[in-house]
């Protein structure tokens, strides 16, 4: 009698806080024609998770749906018309949704190959967090050396990259944070700023007489204009996020249950748009990391491919807040909803 393969996933059946995270067994899936089944070895855990959860990410998909937007694993099966991928390969990819799963099958083109030294939870940290930043320094802002760079949310995942990649290019860097993560940002290499006892529009301009280059703005809505304020005159703000609608890792407004994938995108784009009519030669720009990937496929597995490298130098050491078995998803999002992590928190394979 032929043995069933099973496939352990967390699925949302309705849009709400971490209790509709629900782990599932079901028969695993063959490869179609084209793709390859990944035995997942990590997955990232981040906010736009939570937002998608929630209902709220432009990306949300329709219910039931499997997050994560990352993942890393061991190449396992390949499908007909797949050539130059083997079994037991290393691979990385950013599906968007789906990564919260012992196995998943995607398209060959969506695979990056990853060195096999690498640690699993470190490399999947690079997919995400540091291409977003590495991103928004180098094709976003075009930061040069010696700029001043303001990085709000500095210990997080997203933050504490673009402190160690703007390192490498000798950035002045100031980054708002809590108490908890300040040393985190000093021994990054940024200053911090405290943000809940600090204003830091008064503090950039006090540390720095006139502002910074560019400000890295994950928050959105009103927010932008308050990072805008932190500017010289002829700096950018690079918005990239929406996490000013979640507190607790739920929505701050309160509602939930449903699907509203562009009202805070709405409301986002009318802060940008506004910002721009506002005095001051300041201007804000939007980042999209699955935008640019549709729209330049090349350049995402370029940039991952860079930052493999450097994270094979030891030039760049991701920083792992913890590491949750993947039933332990729920945990994860509970954890990340209390804004202390410093770091990436990882779902990881325990078979």
């Amino acid at each position: 009698m032929t043995q069933t393969l099973t496939n352990t996933r967390i699925v949302v059946n309705h849009y709400g806080g971490p209790d509709e995270l629900r782990v599932v067994e079901e028969e695993r899936r063959e490869p179609k024609h084209g793709e390859v089944r990944i035995r997942v070895l990590a997955a990232g855990v981040s906010l736009p998770d939570v937002m998608m959860r929630e209902g709220i990410h432009p990306e949300t998909p329709s219910l039931p749906f499997t997050p994560g937007w990352d993942l890393v694993g061991a190449v396992d099966e390949v499908g007909d018309g797949v050539t130059g991928i083997e079994p037991g390969q290393l691979v990385a990819a950013l599906p968007i949704s789906g990564a919260y799963a012992q196995y998943v099958c995607l398209p060959q083109r969506e695979l990056v190959p990853v060195p096999p030294e690498l640690d699993a939870a470190e490399a999947v940290s690079l997919v995400l967090n540091y291409i977003t930043a590495y991103q928004m320094l180098h094709r976003s802002a075009h930061v040069r050396r010696g700029q001043r760079v303001l990085i709000h949310g500095a210990a997080g995942g997203v933050g504490s990259a673009l402190l160690q990649l703007g390192r490498l290019v000798g950035l002045e860097m100031y980054g708002t944070c809590s108490a908890h993560g300040a040393a985190v940002v000093s021994e990054l290499g940024g200053i911090p700023i405290d943000y809940q006892r600090q204003d830091f529009v008064a503090e950039v301009q006090r540390l720095t007489t006139g502002g910074v280059d560019v400000v890295f703005d994950g928050i959105g809505g009103a927010h932008i204009w308050r990072s805008r304020k932190a500017l010289r005159p002829g700096g950018t703000v690079v918005a990239y996020g929406l996490t000013g609608s979640l507190q607790g890792g739920r929505l701050a407004s309160g509602r939930s249950g449903s699907r509203h994938r562009f009202r805070e995108v709405a409301i986002w784009g009318m802060y940008i748009a506004g910002s721009w009519l506002l005095p001051g030669r300041r201007r804000v720009v939007m980042y999209s990391i699955q935008w640019l990937k549709r729209l330049k496929p090349a350049l995402f597995r370029q940039d991952l491919i860079t930052l493999f490298d450097l994270l094979r130098q030891h030039r760049i050491k991701p920083l792992i807040a913890r590491r949750f078995p993947l039933t332990e998803a729920k945990r994860a999002h509970e954890l990340l909803g209390e804004g202390r992590v410093t770091g990436k928190l990882v779902l990881v394979s325990t078979g």
